[in-house]
Order: structure tokens, then C-alpha cells, then sequence
């Protein structure tokens, strides 16, 4: 009986050692650093090469794509897009930590550090990625001939289509036979959409990413591009430029969200917003280029 005693003394000895060990790491845990939140952002690039091979040879980058569709006004004449420069594109959408690191704030409704930031204009997109190059570059992350900017549109939906020609990159069909309303079967593994998001509170990457690697091109966030609105291609760039204005009035956002349909995440799905807009279901990407 004593032995038994003491053996149960010594578990439970074990178990409050245990336990405060683990309160111990709870809370030695802390946050990243910013200097650890550009690093990573540094590492979490996809490079694109159009026209030639990716690095390891897993991927081969057409040259050209056809951009748009036959389904709505804005999204018509389909035309072919030949990219002329290589440039690297995030596989996230920015996280609020790193916003948060880069401005001091984070404007998000639905906060979480790896959720996408959401809540802010065009305007203060683009200033965001000024003032992250400028970090960039001061801890030798980014080399002095180097941008962070957002992406054209052609750039966008090229990144998206990852070689495909189909409604969306995994396919034409969102849908599974049996499925009604807003669910979308298929599209559940990729995206997120009205019939499987209750708002923006999952962390970037949750979903299965397109065939080149990127995470949330379908869904989850609406996504500013650089390029000013215009109500169809008619005159678009056809060598992958933005189509800007100097002071536009409305912007393009490309990915659909968690508040839209599964019709509105297509490859070549595009919506006008002002400038001033800032919505908890926009975000954006940012692409690394040369100057």
C-alpha cells in the first residue's frame, strides 16, 4: 500500500511538473519580430518567368494566356496577354501582422495575425507597399533595383489561370451533383465563398492552393490590382502593363470572396470599387519586381 502511495505521489509530482512546464512555454511564447515578419514575407514568393522554366523545373511558364471571358461585359473581348518581365508574386495575401509590423495599425474587423488584413483603400495598399520596400531594403532583403508593388491585372489572372484555360484553375465546375444554393463542392477545398465562410476569420493558406502553389485566388478576399477600372478590355494592354489612369476614380479587385457566390471567384471574375472603398472582404497580394 505504501508503494502504491508512493507511486501515486510521484505521478502526480510528474504531472505538476509537466503542467508547469507547459504554462512556462505558454508564456515565454511571443510574437515575431518585424525583422522575423519581413523575412518570412521575403521566403514566401513564387517566381515567374514567362516563356521559360521555374527554378526546379516543376513548372513551365507560358508566355502568353488568354485573359477574360465570354460571360460578362467587363470580362469581354477575351484577348491573348503576351508577359515581357519576370516578376515574383506572394503565394498569401498580406496577413495583419505584417501589416500591423510595416504601418503600426491593423484596421481589420476580424482580427488574427495570419488572417488577411482587410479594411483599407486602394490608395493605402499602394502606400503599404512603398514603405514595405523601403524596409525591405534596409535589411538587404531586396535589392535596390527591386519594387513592392500590386500586381496589374494581367498579372493577377495569370498567376491565378496557372496554365489553365478552364472556368476556374482547378476546372470548369464549382459544383458536385446534389449541390444547391451557395454550396459548392469542389470549390470548398480551394476557396472560400458564401457557402462555406461565416466571415474572414481563417488564417491565409487554409485551402488547397492552384497548381503553381498560390493560396486564396479563389475567394477568401477580394484583392486590389493596380489597374484602374474600364468597363470591358476593349483597348486593354495586351504585354501585361496596368491599364491606370493618373487619379482614378475606381480601381479593379479581382478573387471574389467569402460574401460572394461561387460564380463571382472565376479565374477571370473582376469588380469596380472607389479608391476610398475599404471593405472586411478586400485585401491584397503583392508582387516583387525590377523597377
Amino acid at each position: 500500500m505504501l508503494r502504491l502511495a508512493l507511486s501515486g505521489l510521484g505521478l502526480l509530482l510528474c504531472c505538476a511538473i509537466a503542467v508547469r512546464s507547459e504554462d512556462k512555454a505558454v508564456k515565454t511564447t511571443t510574437k515575431p519580430t518585424k525583422v522575423e515578419l519581413l523575412k518570412r514575407f521575403s521566403d514566401e514568393f513564387l517566381e515567374i518567368a514567362p516563356g521559360e522554366k521555374s527554378r526546379d523545373g516543376s513548372i513551365t511558364f507560358p508566355k502568353s494566356f488568354r485573359m477574360g471571358s465570354d460571360q460578362t461585359g467587363s470580362e469581354k473581348p477575351i484577348h491573348e496577354v503576351t508577359l515581357t518581365k519576370k516578376f515574383a508574386i506572394a503565394k498569401y495575401e498580406v496577413p495583419q501582422n505584417l501589416w500591423e509590423a510595416v504601418t503600426g495599425a491593423n484596421p481589420s474587423k476580424w482580427k488574427g495575425p495570419r488572417n488577411s488584413v482587410e479594411m483599407f483603400s486602394w490608395q493605402e495598399a499602394r502606400d503599404f507597399c512603398a514603405k514595405l520596400t523601403e524596409l525591405l531594403r534596409a535589411e538587404k532583403l531586396l535589392g535596390d533595383d527591386e519594387v513592392i508593388r500590386l500586381p496589374t491585372e494581367a498579372e493577377w489572372e495569370y498567376c491565378c489561370r496557372a496554365g489553365t484555360t478552364t472556368v476556374y484553375s482547378f476546372g470548369d465546375k464549382a459544383t458536385k451533383e446534389g449541390d444547391a444554393g451557395n454550396k459548392a463542392s469542389v470549390l470548398d477545398e480551394y476557396g472560400w465563398h458564401t457557402g462555406n465562410a461565416a466571415g474572414n476569420d481563417p488564417p491565409v493558406g487554409a485551402k488547397k492552393p492552384n497548381a503553381w502553389g498560390l493560396y486564396d485566388v479563389h475567394g477568401y478576399l477580394w484583392e486590389f490590382v493596380e489597374d484602374s477600372w474600364h468597363d470591358s478590355y476593349e483597348g486593354a494592354p495586351t504585354d501585361g502593363r496596368a491599364w491606370s489612369e493618373a487619379a482614378p476614380k475606381k480601381v479593379v479587385v479581382r478573387s471574389g470572396s467569402w460574401k460572394d457566390n461561387h460564380s463571382k471567384l472565376t479565374s477571370s471574375a473582376r469588380r469596380a470599387v472607389a479608391v476610398t472603398d475599404a471593405d472586411d472582404a478586400i485585401g491584397l497580394r503583392c508582387v516583387k519586381a525590377k523597377k
